[in-house]
């Protein structure tokens, strides 16, 4: 067996290992599984590839784009290594060449889709061949992409049970949380051998602007940086190639590039990329990962990215050579709705959804930080004590003011009103409009009415983006965007912590222009809702969406909100038979757990017990946390709030014998004001 430093210098070109590689190998090498954290320009594929030729049979890595296993297939061979990759691009001809060089025990690497895994003929082939180990690269899309964009990552634990071969997970980009999915799915909990080497690339500049005419912002940086190759990551594939044809138009060599092109468009821009000084991709988030192009300087998002893990690994293109680089990103209002409600709109868990929230409150806090960009990065991936000097914030520190006051006014709103309402309702609230809804609920008669006049709605839609910045509040999956307290946030509610906000996006907030939008900003994330529970119901049933029901039909829901089925069988769309399928399960979506789980609170639907029931219950979640929002949270269940409105107590003795002294003390005075109003 050849020595690493031999291999390393003969095959790869190098005379000695970058800082973590060789230990690395080493462990790979000694056939332990392995999970390793490194800062992208590191040498992580380096840390697979040597070791594969240290043994003698076939190393599987399955990798997440076809643009990653091409160009590494492309670097390898042409250093004389036996690699091929089986992907969708591969022609039939492509497919069976590799097949027999398999067959001949003739490859030492393959590369595979994780869609791959889900073949059984693949399956029984990799059994066939002497496969001696699993690489997974990228593996944080375990986590971050598993459950939607690669669900087939998901099969890879088994796979590695099944072949009896040791494993090694290698990634960029992995939170605490993170790297302990991967070990849960990867190693079934049982700790792989772990190394974590940094995520500090300290010559990228950092930069965060607040979108004001986002095409001309992104225009004026290129043209700044006329001749330099960079990649410009938009949010959808229609904007990147208006905005490629855009920088076309003023003289920038440029070409876009998504999903929706065919598999010979993409491989030509890829080519382009690679060879061509001074090209500009204007791309989604699929183009740029594995492609070791070092002389990249600069990347731009002309949206807000998904996560700080995507913002990593996007950035992460540019600097390869070590070379001064930029990372310019753009944010508004509207990156954050479509966000929210990409979110929103998955198939994933309550519990990943509320996750994945936090994980964009994070990004939003990074875009939105007081000071070194660098370190609010870092610590969020567990680093601390770096020097910076080398991003905007560094440069230009930010005007900030305590805002303490109009904070605490936000989150006493949201207690007050049990944190069942969105960003929209809480405003008008502190602004002291009376809407329909704020009449329909009473919230007039909030001490938080009006008490946020002084701020303009754009300026408290600046306050609250800010406050999800900090995690101090989160939208609730379970009540369609309504906002939750988080613990953090008591302590300045409780006048016992005080919090400092940037002056500068406050001022500076402007009214985004109108966009046509299906419904109000309030009823938007129920929409999100009602359209992915019809999602799942189509793929479950493997029919287009519109079978189940069109977009027009859920937007009426989402406005009208229908308690009970009698009023489901009134929204146009919803006939008998769509009405006895999926009434109640919509229902469900629209009424929140505890309406849609009881089968007492159903049957008082439509009298007047039911009506006394709703106001029993929004007085009870004003009072969830007291009468000044500090109290420790109580409620009652739906039995006990469908026993009261059913008996009427006239007494707080009679409430007390139905709900214990406990919570009679906290309620009982309010629910009886309800029953002499009802008389």
């Amino acid at each position: 067996m050849q020595r690493p430093k031999t291999l390393l210098r003969d095959i790869f070109g190098f005379n000695e290992f970058r800082p973590g590689q060789s230990e690395i190998i080493d462990a790979v090498v000694d056939k332990q599984n392995v999970l390793a954290i490194m800062p992208t320009g590191g040498g992580k594929s380096l840390c697979f590839q040597l070791p594969a030729l240290m043994s003698e049979g076939l190393t599987v890595v399955i990798s997440p784009l076809i643009a990653l296993m091409r160009d590494q297939v492309r670097g390898l061979q042409a250093a004389g290594v036996a690699a091929e990759a089986i992907t969708s691009a591969n022609t039939e001809e492509e497919t069976d060449k590799i097949f027999s060089a398999l067959n001949a025990s003739k490859l030492r690497i393959l590369y595979l889709a994780p869609e791959r895994l889900a073949s059984t003929a693949m399956l029984s082939a990799l059994h066939r061949y002497n496969v001696v180990s699993l690489i997974v690269d990228e593996a944080h899309c375990i986590s971050q992409w598993g459950h939607d964009f690669r669900p087939d990552y998901l099969r890879i634990g088994e796979l590695r049970r099944s072949l009896g071969v040791p494993l090694a997970a290698f990634t960029a980009t992995a939170d605490e949380e993170t790297r302990q999915e991967i070990i849960d799915r990867l190693f079934d909990g049982l700790a792989p051998s772990t190394f974590l080497h940094g995520f500090d690339r300290p010559n990228i500049h950092f930069s965060f602007v607040v979108k004001d005419n986002p095409r001309r912002q992104i225009i004026e940086f290129v043209n700044q940086r006329k001749g330099q190759p960079g990649i410009i990551y938009c949010g959808t594939r229609a904007k990147t190639e208006t905005l490629a044809k855009a920088l076309e138009e003023v003289g920038h060599s440029t070409c876009h590039y998504h999903g929706g092109m065919s598999s010979e468009d993409r491989r030509v821009v890829e080519s382009r990329f690679s060879g061509e000084d001074g090209l500009i991709v204007v791309a989604t988030v699929a183009f740029g990962m594995g492609i070791d192009k070092p002389d990249i300087r600069w990347v731009a998002h002309a949206d807000l990215p998904k996560s700080i893990e995507s913002f990593y690994q996007e950035i992460g293109r540019a600097g390869r050579d070590g070379g001064p680089a930029e990372a310019y990103t753009l944010y508004g209002a509207d990156d954050i709705r479509l966000r929210r409600s990409q979110i929103d709109e998955s198939l994933a868990s309550i519990e990943r959804k509320s996750v994945d929230h936090g994980r964009l409150n994070a990004l939003l806090g990074l875009a939105e930080a007081l000071n070194c960009r660098r370190l609010t990065l870092l610590k969020y991936f567990g680093e601390n004590n770096v020097e910076c000097k080398n991003c905007d914030l560094c440069e230009r520190p930010p005007e900030t003011f305590d805002a303490t006051q109009p904070v605490r006014k936000a989150l006493s709103a949201i207690l007050r009103t049990g944190e069942y309402f969105g960003a929209g309702h809480l405003m008008d609230i502190l602004l002291g409009i009376e809407t329909d809804k704020v009449r329909s609920h009473g919230h007039q008669s909030l001490p938080t009415f009006g008490v946020g006049k002084d701020l303009s709605r754009v300026k408290w839609q600046a306050v609250f983006r800010q406050m999800m910045g900090h995690d101090l509040v989160r939208p609730d999956p379970n009540r369609h965007g309504a906002l939750k307290i988080m613990q953090s946030a008591l302590a300045i509610l409780g006048d016992k912590k005080s919090i400092t906000l940037r002056m500068d996006t406050i001022k500076s907030a402007k009214s985004s222009p109108k966009i046509k939008m299906l419904v109000s900003e309030e009823d938007a994330p129920l929409l999100s809702g009602l359209k992915a529970k019809r999602r799942e119901l189509a793929e479950t049933a493997g029919v287009p969406a519109y079978i189940i029901f069109n977009d027009k039909t859920l937007v009426e829901m989402a406005q009208k909100r229908p308690i009970n089925l009698d009023a489901m069988a009134q929204i146009n769309g919803v006939g008998a038979k769509k009405l006895e399928n999926f009434g109640n399960i919509f229902l469900e979506v629209i009424n929140g757990e505890a309406e849609r789980l009881h089968p007492s609170r159903r049957k008082l639907a439509g009298n007047k017990e039911g009506v006394l029931f709703d106001l029993l219950l929004e007085a009870q979640n004003k009072l969830t946390r007291g009468e000044k929002g500090l109290d420790k949270p109580l409620s009652c269940s739906t039995s006990l709030l469908v026993k009261v409105a059913q008996r009427r107590p006239s007494s707080i003795k009679e409430i007390s014998d139905i709900l214990g002294e406990r919570r009679a003390e906290r309620f009982g005075t309010a629910f009886l004001e309800i029953f002499i109003h009802a008389d």
